[in-house]
Order: C-alpha cells, then structure tokens, then sequence
C-alpha cells in the first residue's frame, strides 16, 4: 500500500504532559482525542499529533510542527492574547507579533515554543 495515501501521524516529544496537553488544548485550540496511555492524542486537519512524555527530554532547536494559516497577523494575535510569546531571532527583522516576511514579500514565518521549548510555527503564503 502506497504511503500516499495514508493519514500521516506527527509526535511531540515532552518533559511534561501535564503542562503540555492544555497548552495544545486550551491554547492552540486542537481537538482532544484520546489519551491512550503511551501519548495525548489529538487531531490535525488531515493527520493525527501524538504527545509522549520522555524522561529527561530536551527539545531541537530547529520547528517541530507548523501550519499554514490564511492569516498570519489574525493568528499570532490570537495566540498572543492566549499567553503565547513569539520568538524573536535577532537580525531576521520580525515584525511587533514576531512575523518575518521573505524578502519576495510573499512568504510569512512567525515562531514560537510549547511548554517544552519545542519550536512551532506558522507559515502564510
């Protein structure tokens, strides 16, 4: 069976589940599906995000998910309001909600961390 068209599965790695899970909850806003016992599920839009708890876990400097959004002003202010801070990368010349434009002017990237220090971010093309 060709992975083509399989739903994809993505994972988060944490310290914590008990600080991660209300913040991809309650702040990101994603549907809550199930805790199995080995992860916090949730839903993506066409894949599945599974949060498991490591012992000693240390998160990757570099994104580990991200979406695309219509809107990438509308949402990082909504994130802001919900207690979300964006990362600001010093010299990439973010704007005031941590958006940084492409120099073609098309493409916007805003950054931000989860609990854990995860890198998380928000693409509009």
């Amino acid at each position: 069976m060709p992975l083509s068209s399989a739903k994809p599965v993505t994972f988060i790695n944490t310290a914590s589940r008990a600080a991660s899970e209300p913040f991809y909850r309650d702040v990101l806003g994603l549907p809550f599906v199930a805790d199995d016992g080995f992860a916090a599920v949730f839903d993506l839009p066409g894949a599945v995000l599974r949060i498991t708890e490591l012992q000693d876990y240390q998160p990757a400097p570099h994104p580990a998910l991200g979406w695309m959004v219509d809107d990438i002003a509308a949402t990082m202010q909504a994130l802001i309001e919900r207690g979300v801070t964006p990362t600001i990368y010093e010299g990439f010349g973010q704007d005031a909600l941590g958006i940084w434009t492409a120099p073609d002017g098309i493409a916007k990237v805003a950054w931000f961390n989860d609990p854990d220090g995860n890198v998380l971010s928000l693409t509009q093309c």
